[in-house]
């Protein structure tokens, strides 16, 4: 995965894979070393220059929706102070999500023009997390005052409509350039081992792999619609490839790699989703917002073992709903929380949610957005390459069961840092998607106990049953032989004086019944293919990281 698409989630471009946080354009050369199976992990390294991609569904924006939003912040902006030097506003300090989502989209133009990229949080000092509600904005160097001109300085505080403001906190980015080769494969342990196919099941965190690609299987889920199938959540850029002509899924590994067997192909997918549809509000005043959805449904094939399923998470055990992402609720509801992720490459890792709708605006003037922003315990990477499609997992408090909040689609293994801390050195970070948010958009619903799965198949199978039988009574009804007149009764009528008697044809009328179809054949968009046909070694999918650059890669 390519840590730097989250503030580079380009759509369309071909240029290099540059980071989008390097503003002093640090000249890299990136080889591409073509490999027969490719690691998928945090925003995967991929080209979305060949064709254009098509998120399911489509867009709520309306025309004239450029207007509509700057309306809407035109109003609401009446009357709000510009931001406070030196000293803090008088009014209500911000409680929720929303209050810093909409502080910063009123400020957006002086946030834009000073820094790389902003999230909302709390205040981050000398490393820890504090309780202070602030935006963060990224920047490439952050140094003391007193080196800045006041015209290069940001604001310590920001206030919003109604006088309700929030502290603002300069984090440093760094580019250190391409590291070494991530020691993925090196790690083997018996949790590890069993997720890349040596447990006899599958279930959250097993590795699931594309004839080029692999990553992790993130969660057992059932279609809302159409024939309520059954089957799993991953990523769409680790499930998605259109230089083939299906997008099929196998576990362990591809039968040009290795032993495996068919899980099923990708039915339904989506990149991207305006911010309207995810956050139920405009997130600034760019109307060209996007938010990063990355996500792909596969319905198990029919031939598929489904005894072999686990809904548990290898590691962790049996998991509670999702969690909703509520932009009304506490910051600290979510901000500061400890999660944890089961993935193919390393394994099971804890971390902490340090910000929140993370924004970048690209040369383009395209606003992308993503969800979470998540740093590993004590230094540690959170996730490494091939282990996109993670669940991100809130651990539980007071008793509760662990609950699912996202699933990791990028990080930064390879690329920028950020440095939370004086005296050590930057820390990785791992993006994700709001599950909640990602299950509404595609149609799904989690399945997290084996009495939610049996019950799924069953509904399932009924359904199945029912769009059969009405296909078969169409049928036959459509060839059953048109009714007529019987032979006695042409005999008896035939000699009639008024002459012969037209008889109406009964069972003329045919069913136009059909099964219901809700489900549409989409149009997907895929990474380019960035390797070329395997040779069938099984070292292929473990020396990768030998064969090619971190850059190269895509998680």
């Amino acid at each position: 995965m390519q840590p730097s698409d989250i503030w580079k989630a380009h759509a369309g471009s071909s240029q290099s894979e540059a980071s989008g946080l390097d503003m002093e354009r640090n000249g890299c050369n990136h080889n591409c070393c073509p490999s027969p199976l490719q690691p998928i992990a945090s925003a995967g390294q991929h080209s979305e220059s060949s064709a254009a991609y098509f998120s399911w569904p489509t867009s709520t924006l309306m025309h004239g929706s450029a207007e509509g939003r700057a309306n809407y912040f035109g109003n609401l902006q009446k009357g709000v102070l510009p931001g406070h030097l030196g000293r803090l506003p008088n009014g209500q300090q911000a409680t929720t999500l929303l209050d810093l989502m909409i502080i910063r989209a009123f400020h957006s133009k002086i946030l834009r023009r000073f820094s790389l990229g902003t999230a909302i949080g709390f205040r981050i000092r000398k490393g820890t997390l504090t309780d202070t509600p602030a935006i963060l904005v990224f920047v490439a160097r952050k140094v003391h005052r007193k080196w800045l001109s006041p015209t290069q300085c940001l604001p310590g505080a920001l206030e919003g409509p109604g006088g309700v403001w929030c502290d603002v906190d300069v984090v440093e980015f760094s580019y250190y350039g391409a590291p070494a080769p991530t020691p993925k494969e090196q790690l083997y342990d018996e949790l590890v081992d069993g997720l890349r196919g040596s447990d006899p099941s599958i279930g959250s965190g097993s590795q699931v792999a594309s004839l080029e690609t692999y990553g992790t299987l993130g969660a057992i889920v059932k279609s809302r619609t159409g024939n309520k199938q059954v089957g799993f959540l991953t990523n769409r850029h680790v499930a998605v490839d259109l230089d083939y002509p299906n997008q099929k899924m196998f576990h362990p590994l591809p039968p040009n790699l290795g032993p495996g067997v068919y899980l099923g192909a990708v039915e339904r997918a989506t990149s991207f989703i305006t911010d309207d549809v995810w956050y139920g509000i405009y997130a600034g005043t760019n109307p060209e917002t996007f938010v990063r959805a990355d996500g792909a449904f596969i319905p198990f094939a029919d031939d598929f073992e489904i005894a072999s399923v686990s809904t548990s998470v290898k590691g962790v055990g049996v998991i509670g709903n999702v969690k909703a992402i509520d932009l009304q609720s506490p910051i600290g509801s979510l901000i500061g929380r400890q999660v944890v992720k089961v993935g193919r490459s390393s394994g099971m890792t804890t971390g902490t949610v340090v910000a929140y709708a993370l924004e970048y605006n690209d040369e383009k003037g395209i606003c992308f957005f993503t969800d979470f922003l998540v740093v590993g315990e004590n230094q540690q990477t959170f996730d490494l390459e091939g282990d996109s499609g993670s669940l991100i997992i809130l651990t539980g408090q007071d008793g509760e069961k662990p609950q699912p909040i996202g699933i990791i689609w990028g990080g930064t293994a390879n690329r920028g840092r950020l440095k939370l801390k004086s005296g050590q050195g930057p820390e990785n970070w791992t993006s994700g998607v709001d599950l909640g948010r990602l299950l509404d958009l595609l149609e799904l619903d989690l399945i997290t106990t084996s009495e939610g799965l049996q019950a799924a198949l069953e509904e399932q199978r009924i359904t199945l049953a029912a769009a059969a039988a009405a296909a078969t009574n169409s049928t036959a009804t459509e060839s059953s032989p048109v009714a007529g007149p019987q032979e006695d009764d042409k005999i008896d009528k035939i000699y009639e004086p008024l002459g012969i008697n037209i008889i109406p044809r009964d069972g003329s009328a045919i069913s136009t019944d059909q099964p219901n179809e809700d489900v549409e054949e989409l149009n997907l968009m895929s990474p380019m293919r960035n390797g070329e046909e395997g040779n069938g070694d099984f070292n292929n999918l473990m020396d990768l990281e030998s064969e090619n650059s971190p850059d190269d890669l895509q998680k």
